[in-house]
């Protein structure tokens, strides 16, 4: 067994129909969470994190090959990412991540199915896994995933914790209201933004429990408290989750404290901001 990270990062564009504008931005998240998270992760680093970020355009068997190859390399960690827009099928028992060039008729035989990606990670060999998802959804499939006996039961996996948020979509909505996926005010852009400047006062290494307050702060200010006003759901693993992310301002709180000269200080900063570039 590895003791790095399996990264996927799926940012999903449905395209110009405008039934999936929810996942217009898709692509800009999944691209700022494979650059910031390599770097944050607090055991592993970006040494010890492959990086696989797959094309907005990837058809659903190209993303669900990269998801079932991470999940047979060995690695102490498997954390996919799902951005997107969500839809459900026709009975609303199953879900799907809306893949390019879907139309009403025919996006969830096109799409990623959320149990596909579920069991894949469930029969990988890593000893932890995370699926992190920033997602929004019609108002039918907005509806399978509120009941527990429909969709809604995919939600819960003891073996595959979720973290994110699932918003319900308006298609053609604008303003400030308008939150979509990977987009500004968006579950990705914020948890990008927050490990970038850390939490002060919060301990080193940061879970997502430990995130999840500063994170459900900002994102009431950005999309207008939607999550109290039952159009949004966030999702926090149960357990805390195990995966660790790197508190820039314990660590520049800490340097603070020292009496050190300033060149010194710049090389702790240095050693303790990773720069490398993820593996695409």
């Amino acid at each position: 067994m590895g003791g790095g990270i399996e990264l996927v990062v799926i940012g999903a564009d449905g395209g110009p129909d405008r039934s999936w504008s929810g996942s217009e931005r898709a692509a800009d998240g999944a691209r700022a969470l494979a650059a910031a998270l390599p770097g944050r992760t607090f055991d592993a680093g970006a040494r010890g994190c492959r990086v696989d970020l797959l094309p907005p355009d990837a058809d659903a068997n190209t993303m669900l090959t990269a998801v079932r190859a991470a999940a047979a390399r060995p690695a102490r960690w498997l954390v996919v990412c799902l951005l997107g827009q969500l839809t459900a099928d026709p009975r609303g028992r199953r879900i799907a991540l809306v893949t390019a060039g879907s139309t009403p008729d025919n996006a969830y035989r096109r799409g990623l199915a959320w149990d596909w990606v579920v069991s894949a990670m469930v029969h990988g060999g890593q000893e932890e896994t995370l699926l992190l998802v920033d997602a929004v959804a019609d108002r039918d499939t907005w509806a399978a995933l509120a009941r527990e006996d429909a969709a809604g039961e995919l939600l819960s996996h003891s073996r595959v914790p979720l973290w994110g948020r699932i918003g319900r979509h308006q298609a053609g909505r604008r303003g400030r209201d308008a939150v979509r996926p990977g987009g500004d005010g968006s579950f990705s852009r914020i948890l990008v933004d927050t490990l970038g400047r850390g939490v002060p006062g919060a301990p080193a290494a940061l879970g997502p429990q430990d995130l999840a307050p500063a994170l459900a702060y900002e994102l009431a200010l950005r999309d207008g408290g939607a999550a109290e006003a039952g159009q949004a759901v966030e999702l926090v693993p149960a357990d805390g989750g195990r995966l660790l992310m790197r508190n820039r301002a314990a660590v520049r709180g800490a340097l603070a404290g020292l009496s050190l000269s300033d060149e010194l200080l710049a090389v702790l900063w240095r050693e303790n901001t990773p720069t490398d570039p993820p593996n695409a």
